[in-house]
């Protein structure tokens, strides 16, 4: 399969939130249960690319096969070197790597962009994912207890933090 990896635009938003909205409907992968309307994701689009944060998708012949992005991970200023990604892969393409290339991109945009950390919140049964994250660098720094609630039960978050660059940011 040909994959390119590229920023996405506007047009590409009925796909993605395709995508999301099939994992937030079935998965515990994010902890919500509030769909996004085309009005919703229309505004987390514009503020994601507002703010400087990128909107990347994996294209194949098929259309948009997955999709990331990171943005703030707390909204107070100190925090401004720390970024939290979200990454999410169509269901028919999963397990065929491209989870893996999107984090890969979101690092080296991360790191291009002179951020110093990137924080992974990980549902702590997803397996698949804590060892992808782990297999490129990043380790676990906390394991939250039942903090979530969804399909009838609590659910455990995990967090993992990957290290981009040793260096103090210029103020």
């Amino acid at each position: 399969m040909a994959l390119v990896i590229d920023n996405a635009s506007r047009q590409d938003l009925p796909q993605i939130l395709a995508i999301y909205n099939e994992v937030i409907r079935n998965s515990t992968a994010v902890y919500s249960e509030e769909e996004f309307t085309a009005t919703r994701g229309e505004a987390w689009f514009e503020a994601k690319i507002g703010n400087g944060f990128p909107m990347i998708v994996a294209r194949d012949a098929s259309g948009i096969a997955g999709f990331g992005t990171f943005g703030e991970f707390r909204a107070w200023p100190c925090y401004r070197q720390t970024v939290e990604h979200s990454v999410h892969v169509r269901v028919d393409c999963r397990g065929l790597g491209l989870g893996r290339a999107l984090v890969v991109e979101l690092l080296a945009r991360a790191a291009a962009g002179a951020k110093h950390v990137m924080i992974a919140g990980i549902d702590a049964d997803n397996a698949v994912s804590i060892e992808l994250h782990r297999s490129l660098g990043f380790t676990q720094v906390g394991h939250f207890h039942e903090v979530g609630f969804k399909f009838g039960r609590w659910l455990d978050l995990v967090f993992m933090e990957c290290m981009l660059s040793p260096t103090l940011p210029s103020l």
